[in-house]
C-alpha cells in the first residue's frame, strides 16, 4: 500500500461488496461517512466538481467544531443527496484513491448510502418512476400514447402540475418518445465477411439501449448506416433491458441484479462467439465495463462482457489503427464543439470520439472536458434542476466558443442539456447533433 502523501500509481476499484450484513448497517455507513468526509475536509480538492463538496464544506465550517466531528449525522444525506456518481472525482482529482492507504472511493461510498437509505424504504415515488426505463419505453411505438405523452410535456399547465404533483421540475428538458421503436425499425446487416483485426473483432453487436430504442432511434440507425458504409457485419443484441444505471444512481442494487440476470446471458453468448459488444450511450458502456463487473467480480459471464464492450468511437479508432475504417468523407462538419461526458471520461479511453471526428477534413474540435450537470435524472429534479445548470455554466459558456456549426456530446441527455442552458445564457444558437450523427453526415450515406 502506497503511504506517500498522494498516488504515484493509477486508481483502482475494488469490488462492490453490496451483499455483506455491514453493507447495509447504519452505524458502520456513518464511521466510513466521517472517516472519509474528514480526509476530504482537510484536502477540499474537490470543491469545484460538484454540489456533494461545497454542502459537505459548508456543513464542516458551520458546525460547532469546524471539524467533521460537529456535523449531525443526520446532515450526511444532504452531502449524498448531491452525488450523482460521475467518478470525476475519483478518476481525475482525489489523491487518495487505492492503492493509497486511506483507500477512499467517494462515488462507491455515496452508493452505499443510497442503497442504505433505499433498503430503508426512503426513496421518493418520482425517483422509482424516472428509473424504470423499460415500463416508461414500452409507451413508446403506440400512435396515440406518444403524442399525448409529447404534447404534454410540452404544455406549461401540464409540466407545472408534474411538477406539484411528483417532482420534475418544469422548466427541465424532458426527452419525447418515438413514433417507432429502433429496433423495430433498425435495417438488416448485409452478408459482410468478418475481417478481424489486430486489436478489433470484425463482427458487431448494437446493444441499443433504452434512449435510443425509444427515444432517439435516429441515434441508433446512424450506427448501423456507419458499420454498413464500413461493411462490417452486425447484428442487435436478441433481447435486451435496461443496463440498470437508472436504479444504480438511486441505490437499488437488487433491481440492477434483476436487470443484469436478463442481459448478461445474451451479451455473454455474443462475447464468446467472437462479436465486439457497441453501446451508443456512455452510462450503459460504463455500466458493463465498470460497475457490474465490481458489483458480480466473481461472474465469469460479466466479466466476458466486460472485455466485449465497446464504445462506438473507441471500437472506430482501432478499427482504423487495423486499417479497416474508411476515410471517405464527402463532407466537412466545419466548428464542432465537441463535450466529453463524464461516464465516457471515467471509461480511461482517451478522446477516441474527438480522434475519430479530426479525420474527418476541413473539421476544427472544439473540446470542453467538463460536466455537463445534467447527470442522468439529477437535472430534472426539481430540488436540483437549479444546480444543474448552475454546475453546466462553464460548459455553456465554452462550447459557445468559436461560433460552432454543431454542438455535440456522446451522452444525449448533456448534448439537450447544454442546448438548453446555452439557448436561456443568450449563447448563440448552432445545431445540435450525436456524433454518430456527424459521423455519417461526413461520409454523406
Amino acid at each position: 500500500m502506497s503511504k506517500s502523501e498522494g498516488n504515484l500509481e493509477a486508481p483502482t476499484r475494488h469490488a462492490l461488496d453490496w451483499k455483506s450484513a455491514d453493507f447495509y448497517s447504519q452505524d458502520s455507513l456513518n464511521k466510513e461517512l466521517e472517516r472519509v468526509f474528514d480526509i476530504c475536509h482537510g484536502c477540499r480538492r474537490c470543491v469545484s466538481l460538484c454540489g456533494a463538496f461545497p454542502t459537505l464544506f459548508d456543513l464542516v465550517d458551520g458546525s460547532s467544531t469546524m471539524e467533521v466531528d460537529g456535523v449531525d449525522k443526520k446532515d450526511f444525506r444532504k452531502v449524498v443527496d448531491q452525488c450523482y456518481l460521475c467518478d470525476v472525482c475519483y478518476m481525475t482529482k482525489c489523491p487518495y484513491t487505492p492503492p493509497h492507504s486511506w483507500n477512499v472511493d467517494f462515488p462507491h461510498l455515496m452508493l452505499r448510502a443510497k442503497a442504505v437509505k433505499f433498503e430503508n424504504g426512503e426513496v421518493h415515488f418520482r425517483d422509482k418512476f424516472l428509473s424504470n426505463t423499460d415500463a416508461l419505453g414500452s409507451l413508446a411505438g403506440i400512435p396515440i400514447v406518444t403524442q399525448t405523452v409529447n404534447a404534454v410535456n410540452k404544455t406549461k399547465l401540464a409540466r407545472g402540475m408534474m411538477e406539484d404533483a411528483i417532482g420534475i421540475d418544469k422548466d427541465a428538458w424532458l426527452p419525447q418518445f418515438a413514433n417507432k421503436k429502433f429496433r423495430s425499425g433498425a435495417a438488416q446487416s448485409k452478408a459482410y465477411p468478418v475481417r478481424d483485426g489486430t486489436l478489433t473483432p470484425g463482427k458487431v453487436a448494437v446493444y441499443s439501449t433504452c434512449y435510443v430504442n425509444y427515444n432517439e432511434p435516429g441515434i441508433g440507425h446512424d450506427l448501423l448506416a456507419i458499420l454498413d458504409h464500413n461493411e462490417i457485419p452486425y447484428v442487435l443484441v436478441e433481447k435486451e433491458a435496461c443496463c440498470g444505471m437508472p436504479k444504480l444512481e438511486q441505490g437499488n442494487l437488487t433491481g440492477v441484479e434483476e436487470k443484469k440476470k436478463i442481459n448478461i446471458p445474451h451479451l455473454a453468448k455474443l462475447a464468446k462467439e467472437g462479436y465486439a459488444i457497441l453501446t451508443p450511450i456512455p452510462s450503459c458502456t460504463l455500466m458493463y465495463k465498470q460497475e457490474l463487473p465490481l458489483m458480480f467480480p466473481e461472474c465469469a459471464d460479466t466479466q466476458l462482457v466486460k472485455e466485449a464492450m465497446w464504445d462506438p468511437f473507441e471500437y472506430f479508432i482501432s478499427r482504423n489503427r487495423d486499417g479497416f475504417l474508411k476515410t471517405d468523407f464527402k463532407q466537412s462538419l466545419g466548428n464542432i464543439s465537441y463535450h466529453i461526458p463524464c461516464h465516457s471520461r471515467v471509461q480511461n479511453v482517451g478522446r477516441k470520439t474527438a480522434e475519430t471526428l479530426q479525420l474527418v477534413p476541413d473539421t476544427k474540435l472544439n473540446i470542453v472536458e467538463r460536466c455537463s450537470g445534467h447527470a442522468g435524472t439529477f437535472g430534472v429534479k426539481k430540488e436540483f434542476h437549479a444546480t444543474a445548470m448552475k454546475i453546466g455554466k462553464p460548459v455553456f459558456k465554452a462550447m459557445a466558443n468559436n461560433e460552432p456549426d454543431y454542438i455535440s456530446s456522446d451522452c444525449q441527455l448533456a448534448a439537450h442539456h447544454i442546448e438548453q442552458g446555452m439557448e436561456e445564457a443568450g449563447l448563440k444558437k448552432a445545431e445540435m447533433a450525436h456524433p454518430l450523427t456527424l459521423l455519417r453526415k461526413a461520409y454523406s450515406i
